[in-house]
């Protein structure tokens, strides 16, 4: 197994209460602007949980610092059925290649605008609990 995929199960075997859990919060569904959807993540902040394509936004950032701390290969983390295991809406990129290849083609990763920083907080605290 791989050190993400164990570190991501312990954390989930360990926490019952999740700081971005679906329950009870108000979910803007629209499935028809996933791609610029995506892209608005990436760059601004957004107050609202525009759903699916904060699922491909996230994704896309985790398998980014997967590929960066843990040398994992982006397209093999991005069609991992495991990558985000509690989301509802997670399409593998084999499942969705058409629309992860528009949002790549298009994207100026920068983890440190939009959305980012917030996802990057629970990527941390998920992959990488026992170095903060």
């Amino acid at each position: 197994m791989q050190e993400w995929k164990a570190r991501s199960n312990a954390y989930h075997l360990m926490e019952s209460v999740y700081k971005d859990d679906l329950e009870g919060v108000p979910i803007n569904f629209r499935p028809d602007t996933i791609v610029e959807d995506a892209l608005l993540h990436f760059n601004i902040k957004v107050h609202d949980w525009i759903y699916p394509a904060k699922s491909y936004f996230v994704a896309i950032c985790y398998a980014k610092w997967i590929e960066k701390d843990f040398k994992e290969d982006f397209y093999t983390v991005l069609d991992d059925t495991d990558l985000i295991p509690k989301d509802p809406y997670f399409r593998r990129y084999s499942q969705d290649k058409e629309t992860y290849d528009a949002i790549l083609k298009r994207l100026e990763f920068n983890e440190d605008k939009g959305m980012c920083p917030d996802v990057r907080e629970y990527y941390q605290e998920e992959m990488l609990f026992d170095k903060l």
